[in-house]
C-alpha cells in the first residue's frame, strides 16, 4: 500500500471513531433515560429512538451521489460540522419534542458519514477493498462498544449534560481531524459519467447484481434488528439474570469486532459469494437452534456463532456493491446499499414483535433463519459473479 493510501486510511478510520463513539454516546443509554426525565411517555420515547434512523432512508442515496459530484471531502466535512455541533443543542432541551428535533437532525450526520465514508474507502482500494471497509467498520464499533460503559459512568457520576459534552469534544475531535482530509482520491480507471442525480439513481437501481446484494445486506440487517431487540427478551423470559444477558450480547459484538476484518481479507481472496453465502448459512442455523437452547452457555454459543455469520456476511456485501459499480458511481451505489439497509434494519424488530406476539420466539427465530436462507438461495441461484 502506497504511503499516502495508508495515511488516508488512518486518518478516515480515527474519524470514523470518534465520529460513531460521539454519535453511539449520545444514544446508549443516555436518550431512553433524557427522555423518561423529560417525561415523555412511553410512545414518545419510541419516536424519540427511531427519528435518528430515519434520516438514513431519506437521505443515504442523495448524500452518497451529491459526492459523486462534489467530492468526498465536502460531504465528510458537512456531516462532521454536524457531529461537533449537534451535542451542544441537548443542552438546550426542555421537552421531549425538542429532543425528538434534534435525534432526527443529528441522525443526518451519521447517514451521510457512514454512507460517504463507505464509498470512499472503496473508491481508494481495489486489491483489499474487503479488507479495508470491514477493518473500518470494526473500528467504528470499538467506539459503538466503548460508549454505552462510558455513557452510564458519566449519568451515575456527574449528569445527563456530562453525556452530552463528552459527545461534543468526541465530535469536535473528529472535525479537527476531518479538516486534515486531503481531497486527492485515486483518478479513476473508468471515465465518470456526470448523469444527473436522478439519471444515477436509475442506473444503479436497474443494476441487478447491486440491487440484489443490497437486498441480502437488508435481510441480514432485518434480522440482526430483530436479534437485537429480541434476543434479551428471550433470554429474561427464560430467567437469565441481567448481568449474564450482558454477556450474551456481548460476545456477539466482540465476535464481530474480530472477525470483519479477517473474513474480509478471505473475501479478497476467494471471492465474495463463497464467504457470504456461508455466512448466511451459518447465522441462520444458529437464529433456527435459539428456542432449544435454555442456558446462558447455549445462549452465548449461538450468540457468538451468529455474531460471526453476521459479520461474515458484511465484511462483503459493500465491497461487492463496489466490484458492481459502473463509471465510478461509488457514492450512488453505497447511497443505494445503506438505504436498503436502514429500510431493511427498520423493519427487522416490527415484523420480530408481531410474530412473537402472534405465535411465539420459536415461530418468530425460524421465520428469521428462514429469511437468511431465501437470501443465501437468491444469491447462489441468480448472482453468477464471484
Amino acid at each position: 500500500m502506497k504511503p499516502d493510501q495508508r495515511s488516508f486510511f488512518i486518518l478516515i478510520a480515527l474519524i470514523g471513531g470518534l465520529a460513531i463513539f460521539s454519535s453511539t454516546l449520545s444514544k446508549t443509554p443516555v436518550l431512553p433515560l433524557f427522555a423518561h426525565a423529560l417525561n415523555a411517555s412511553p410512545a414518545e420515547i419510541g419516536w424519540i429512538v427511531m427519528a435518528s434512523t430515519l434520516p438514513g432512508v431519506l437521505i443515504s442515496y442523495p448524500a452518497g451521489a451529491l459526492s459523486d459530484h462534489l467530492g468526498k471531502q465536502r460531504l465528510l466535512l458537512a456531516s462532521l460540522v454536524v457531529f461537533a455541533s449537534a451535542p451542544f443543542l441537548y443542552l438546550l432541551i426542555d421537552t421531549a419534542w425538542q429532543l425528538m428535533a434534534v435525534r432526527f437532525s443529528h441522525g443526518f450526520a451519521t447517514a451521510i458519514f457512514g454512507t460517504v465514508a463507505s464509498a470512499a474507502i472503496a473508491e481508494r482500494y481495489t486489491a483489499d477493498r474487503a479488507a479495508k471497509l470491514s477493518t473500518y467498520s470494526s473500528i467504528t464499533l470499538v467506539g459503538r462498544s466503548i460508549a454505552p460503559f462510558l455513557g452510564g459512568f458519566l449519568i451515575s457520576l456527574a449528569s445527563f449534560n456530562a453525556v452530552y459534552i463528552a459527545c461534543a469534544i468526541s465530535g469536535v475531535l473528529a472535525l479537527g481531524a476531518g479538516l486534515l482530509l486531503r481531497n486527492d482520491a485515486p483518478a479513476p480507471t473508468v471515465k465518470k459519467e456526470r448523469a444527473p442525480f436522478w439519471a444515477s439513481l436509475v442506473a444503479v437501481l436497474r443494476d441487478r447484481g447491486i440491487m440484489l446484494v443490497s437486498g441480502v445486506e437488508a435481510a441480514q440487517y432485518l434480522v440482526f434488528g430483530a436479534i437485537e431487540a429480541f434476543l434479551a427478551l428471550y433470554a429474561s423470559s427464560l430467567g437469565i439474570p441481567a448481568w449474564q444477558i450482558g454477556v450474551i450480547l456481548g460476545v456477539q459484538l466482540v465476535s464481530i469486532v474480530f472477525a470483519k476484518p479477517l473474513m474480509g481479507r478471505v473475501s479478497d481472496r476467494v471471492g465474495r459469494r463463497q464467504v457470504i453465502i456461508p455466512g448466511l448459512l451459518v447465522g441462520a442455523v444458529s437464529i433456527v437452534l435459539l428456542p432449544y437452547a435454555h442456558s446462558f452457555i447455549g445462549l452465548s454459543v449461538l450468540s457468538l456463532a451468529f455474531g460471526i455469520g453476521f459479520a461474515t456476511v458484511t465484511s462483503s456485501t459493500a465491497a461487492l456493491v463496489a466490484d458492481l459499480t459502473r463509471n465510478g458511481r461509488y457514492g450512488s451505489s453505497m447511497g443505494v446499499l445503506r438505504t436498503v439497509m436502514d429500510v431493511g434494519q427498520s423493519i427487522g424488530p416490527v415484523l420480530t414483535g408481531w410474530m412473537v406476539g402472534m405465535a411465539g420466539y420459536g415461530s418468530a427465530f425460524t421465520l428469521l433463519a428462514g429469511i437468511l436462507v431465501l437470501a443465501a438461495l437468491l444469491l447462489g441461484l441468480v448472482f453468477k459473479e464471484t
